[in-house]
């Protein structure tokens, strides 16, 4: 079987898992010799479907960016996905659980960039440059594989995992806050369930943003002026359930929340 029917076909089911909210065995078996590159050709695909039936791509987020994790899957880099204007929930808003299949939530350092980074050797002063401002976030992933059973070329072809995304609405320059120092603790129904610090995301958000920038770039998808980036969980993952209400606070922002009904 080529490998182009091979793309196709896990990109159906992915998709499929995604529409009707029913999880698939993992594919990381399925995915061939070349591994990872395989597993970025079925993300590509479904990214290229999601634009042909009228999606918006609006940035991309980062994952495994804790050590701790990576080690845990053995690998020695992060992993991006696609994020979609459709992705976005505001703060203080609302999720509806019954669309999802097994979300979990994170805290995180997110990024906006006014300007195009299409250098693979772009430095991280360039990437400073291009940094409009900075938000905290709160991102939503959700496996399509059954219960979270991946490895990282799962979770490669299952678009970094991505689901939703929340930023925070009052954004600070990046002279005005400590990325790397800044703590973060987030809570659900009140209750503290993780916390964190700017360091634990790959020693610093930025850090992370600079790979995902040389990556993309690689790749032939440079970011772009107007990207989102999401660099990184800043503390442990928490699963969510419905009738749960979330908020992340993170040292030099506002908070950021949202609920799930």
């Amino acid at each position: 079987m080529s490998d182009a029917v091979i793309v196709n076909r896990l990109a159906t089911r992915l998709l499929a898992a995604e529409a009707d909210c029913a999880p698939i065995d993992p594919i990381a078996a399925e995915l061939g010799s070349k591994q990872v590159a395989s597993a970025y050709a079925v993300q590509a695909e479904v990214t290229k479907r999601g634009l042909a039936g009228g999606r918006r791509l609006v940035g991309r987020k980062i994952g495994l960016t804790s050590k701790a994790v990576q080690q845990q899957l053995g690998v020695d880099q992060p992993d991006y996905g696609a994020l979609f204007a459709d992705m976005e929930v505001a703060t203080g808003g609302e999720v509806q659980r019954a669309k999802l299949i097994q979300p979990r939530i994170e805290a995180e350092i997110a990024i906006v960039l006014d300007r195009d980074l299409p250098e693979p050797d772009v430095t991280m002063g360039e990437l400073m440059r291009a940094v409009a401002y900075a938000v905290p976030a709160l991102e939503i992933v959700d496996s399509r594989i059954s219960d979270w059973k991946i490895t990282i070329l799962d979770t490669v072809a299952d678009n970094g995992s991505s689901a939703r995304f929340v930023l925070g609405a009052a954004p600070k320059r990046l002279t005005d806050v400590d990325l790397e120092a800044c703590g973060m603790a987030m809570t659900r129904n009140g209750a503290v369930v993780s916390v964190g610090s700017g360091a634990a995301c790959l020693g610093h958000p930025l850090k992370a943003a600079l790979w995902l920038a040389r990556a993309m770039a690689v790749a032939g998808h440079s970011l772009r002026a107007g990207d989102v980036v999401l660099t990184g969980a800043l503390g442990p993952v928490s699963p969510a359930a419905a009738g749960e209400f979330y908020e992340a606070r993170i040292s030099g922002f506002a908070p950021v929340n949202v609920r799930f009904v």
